[in-house]
């Protein structure tokens, strides 16, 4: 996939992540008065699985199996991913969300939601690198599983494929019916 239109997609997912990290947050900040680092750090976590599941589907899709639970290797590999995107962009999120939430809110008194959505910002710039480099890189290998389905086993499932259908000839009708099969006769 070209970079740019991937680069818009993360950005896409990113703001529907934006969206339920603040939601969760104001509904936590409404419950759990005067604790805004632990429910910042619980916000973060809701939106990482939520942007786990939308870059499978959506921004990284040509890459990770489509049908990732139907058998024991997918799994393995979207398990994978969700370990290194946990460490990866999970990382960056929930400290980068904890050292800028400190200081925007505890140093220089923001408002919690405002300097929740400037610490978003700086964090995304690092995530889209980590996710793309890493956490949904071409070609990942689970331990013991087979490749993950990128662009560059496409194109070679897909030179395969045409190479088979080049080699078949249709019968030419001008011939007699015998000659038609291509398999030598018994």
């Amino acid at each position: 996939m070209n970079p740019v239109r991937r680069w818009f997609r993360f950005n896409v997912v990113g703001v529907a992540g934006m969206l339920v990290q603040l939601v969760t947050l104001a509904g936590l900040n409404h419950i759990v008065r005067g604790h805004y680092l632990l429910i910042s750090a619980a916000a973060v976590e809701m939106a990482i699985l939520h942007n786990f599941v939308a870059h499978v589907h959506y921004t990284w899709r040509d890459r990770l199996v489509r049908k990732a639970w139907s058998n024991r290797r997918s799994r393995t590999a979207l398990l994978g991913a969700l370990w290194r995107f946990q460490v990866s962009n999970g990382g960056v999120s929930l400290a980068g969300n904890l050292v800028l939430m400190r200081l925007l809110v505890g140093a220089a008194r923001l408002p919690v939601l405002v300097a929740n959505v400037i610490a978003i910002l700086i964090c995304s710039l690092i995530n889209f690198r980590l996710g793309d480099a890493w956490a949904f890189a071409h070609g990942r290998r689970s331990r013991g599983t087979s490749r993950v389905a990128g662009p560059g086993l496409r194109k070679e499932r897909d030179r395969e494929e045409e190479t088979r259908a080049s080699a078949y000839q249709p019968p030419d009708p001008m011939l007699p019916p015998e000659s038609y099969s291509s398999a030598p006769p018994l």
